[in-house]
Order: structure tokens, then sequence, then C-alpha cells
């Protein structure tokens, strides 16, 4: 930084001229002075002068170019300092909206708009890591063939070989840079940035290792509510939801099946005889009945189709987009494979039937305890029928 501009030496320039003509009477009377003083005692003034005059011009120099020096320093220290508080910035930004995300979904929108700003590149990818297989949380938009996740699953499994490597802030291996997120000492999974974004300086890497801390956190916190919120809404010894969930989740089934004109069908069963069961054998293994039921309606449903235990020995199952002869088809179908499939107890094969109702919306139906009640009144027929068989709801819609 200059201090003193081009125009301002031109105008001292000419004000020095400017003296040296209005004083020049009185200088050449001191040199005239000086000579004679240099003659009468032999003292070397004007060399003296000019040395002196010289070592002040060098001074000056020093000085001024030691306060560029200082203001180029300072400068720097600014532009420096104005780059923390912008990465600072936008990690706090990174860090308040990962805050207020509970889904996976929200994260991953989250880390797609934020992520490129921290890492300095739009090639950053994220890896969670599920058990022994991997999951790709974010890519680049331009890469999102499978091959390409499966090299990077592969790099990663061959960085991160043991637990020192996950405990260590970052590695630099294969063309990336990874940052292992853990979390409680958890495996989460990895944050990778190619070398080509570099240069990766310790400042810039402790930014790195920071977002991938806050992402490791948000990330397990994510997993954890989703566990305790399917904890809640499922039994614990069935694995199908509770009825509190499934009565919401078929009225939201019905109202998007009103604005579609789709079909919507709904099963009820309940367990033949099992009153008797618990009488004889005992409640323990009326619950192994009960488990295995539930086992056998996840082997034979779809994973859209809801399963509920509706209370006791009473089961729901709900088919989305499935017309009343569909769910009959699935109903003999879960019927026969129950029948198949004895429980046994203590060395003893003990018989599983059940009966099943069958009924599907009326158009326009929103009422999921009707859709229930005319399941219900199809149940009841076939246990007065004979048990071990399906009945069908006597009010159906045309699908």
């Amino acid at each position: 930084m200059n201090l003193v501009a081009r125009q301002d030496r031109v105008l001292l320039g000419g004000l020095a001229v400017a003296l040296i003509v209005v004083f020049a009477r009185p200088i050449r009377y001191l040199l005239d002075l000086a000579r004679d003083v240099e003659r009468s005692s032999g003292l070397a003034l004007m060399p003296a002068l000019i040395i002196l005059t010289v070592v002040f011009f060098f001074h000056q120099q020093g000085k001024r170019q030691e306060a560029k020096a200082h203001a180029a320093a300072a400068e720097a220290d600014a532009l420096q300092a104005g780059a923390r508080a912008t990465e600072m910035e936008r990690l706090v930004n990174f860090g308040q909206a990962l805050g207020r995300s509970l889904h996976l979904d929200t994260i991953r929108d989250v880390v797609a708009q934020q992520l490129p700003k921290l890492a300095g590149t739009e090639d950053a990818w994220v890896l969670l890591r599920a058990g022994v297989q991997w999951q790709a949380l974010v890519g680049t938009a331009r890469e999102t063939r499978r091959d390409i996740e499966v090299a990077r699953e592969q790099l990663v499994e061959k960085a991160l070989v043991n637990d020192a490597a996950w405990a260590s802030d970052a590695i630099v291996a294969d063309g990336h840079l990874y940052l292992p997120m853990t979390a409680g000492g958890h495996p989460v999974g990895v944050l990778g940035v190619p070398e080509t974004a570099g240069p990766f300086t310790p400042e810039r890497r402790r930014v790195l290792a920071m977002a991938a801390a806050l992402l490791a956190i948000s990330i397990r916190n994510a997993q954890l509510f989703h566990d305790v919120r399917e904890n809640s809404l499922r039994d614990g010894l069935t694995g199908c939801f509770n009825r509190t969930h499934a009565l919401d989740a078929i009225g939201t089934e019905l109202r998007r099946a009103r604005r579609s004109q789709a079909p919507v069908s709904l099963i009820m069963l309940d367990i033949d005889r099992f009153k008797a069961i618990n009488d004889r054998y005992g409640h323990l293994c009326g619950d192994s009945v009960l488990a295995m039921v539930g086992a056998r309606m996840r082997e034979v449903l779809r994973g859209s189709d809801l399963k509920c235990r509706y209370g006791g020995e009473e089961f729901l199952v709900l088919l989305p987009e499935t017309p009343l002869e569909g769910a009959k088809r699935v109903a003999d179908t879960l019927r026969r494979a129950l029948a198949d499939m004895p429980v046994n107890w203590k060395g003893e094969s003990i018989a599983v039937t059940a009966s099943l109702g069958v009924s599907v919306a009326l158009p326009a139906e929103i009422d999921a305890k009707a859709l229930i009640g005319r399941a219900d009144a199809a149940l009841y027929r076939a246990k007065e029928q004979g048990r071990n068989c399906v009945r069908l709801s006597t009010d159906t819609a045309v699908a």
C-alpha cells in the first residue's frame, strides 16, 4: 500500500524546488559559511552533511518499505480472518439446518445445498454405513450410476480397514480425502472430497472435520429417532403396527384413494380357537403362535401392505390399489400359509388356522371404521361357516 500517491510526490517535488528558489541566497550563504569553517578549523563538514543526508534518505526508504510490509501483512490477515469468518458462518448455518432435521430425506436436502460451499467443490459425496452395507446419501449430480457408488464403496472399504482408521480425523488415499463420521463411537458413514478440490490446508481440514462431525451426529440422531418411532408404532411380539397407527394409516390411504380413484381392500384375520391354545398350552405358547403369524404375514404379503395387530389374536391387512378379487386371492394365500406352518411347542406340533374377512372401500369412502366393520362382519361369517376360510363383505364397490 503506497503511503504517498504519485500526484502527491509531484506536488512535494514542486514545493521542494520552490523552497530552494526562495531560499537560494540563504542556502548559498550557509554553504559559504560552512566552507569558511572547514578552511579555518580543518573539519570536513560538507562530506559529513552529504553522508547524513544519504543515511537519512535510506532510513526513510526503509521505514517506508517496513510500513508497506506491515500494511500488506495486515491486509492478508484481514482477508484470512474474513475467510475464516465466512467458513464459520457456513459451518454454523450447516449445524443449525442439521439440528432441525430428524429424517434422512431432510438431512439429504441440507447436505445437497450446503456441503458444496463447505467443501469448496460440487464433487463431495457422503456414504452411510448400515451394518456391512453402504448407502449413498449424496453424490454429484452427474454421477448417478450404481457402478460409481460401488467403486466408492470399495475405496472406502480399502481406506477404513480397522478401528484406528475410523478414529482418525482424515485419511488421504486413492485421490480422495476421507473424513470418517462417527457418533458416540458408532461408525455412521464417510464424507469424501476429491483431491482435485485441494489444497487442503490445516484450517480447511478442521472445517471439513467439524462438518463431518456435525453430519454424523445429525444422521445418528435421525436413525435413533426412526428406531424409537418404529418401536412405538409396532407391536413388540408380532412386529406388526399397533392399532392406533393402523387407524391413522387406513384413513390416510382412503383419502389418497379417493383422490386417485384407486381401489383399497382390507383383510381382517382372527386365529381360530386361540383361547383353547392358551388354556391348554399356556400363554407362552400363545405368544409363540402370535409371533409366528406376524412372521408369516411379513413373508407372504408385500412390503407396501400395512400389517397390523388389531387386538388380541386379531390382525388387519390393508392392501392399497387392490380390488376385492385380488384381496380375496391374497387372503387365501395367507390362510394356506398359516395352515401349512404348525407351531412346535415342547415337542408337540400345534396346528394353527385362521378365519379371514375381506372388504373393499366404497367410492369416496374415508371412514376407516366403516371399512373395518364390514371386514369384521365378513370375518364372523367365516367363523360361523366352519373357520379356516375366507369370506367377502356383502357390500362391494365398483373398482
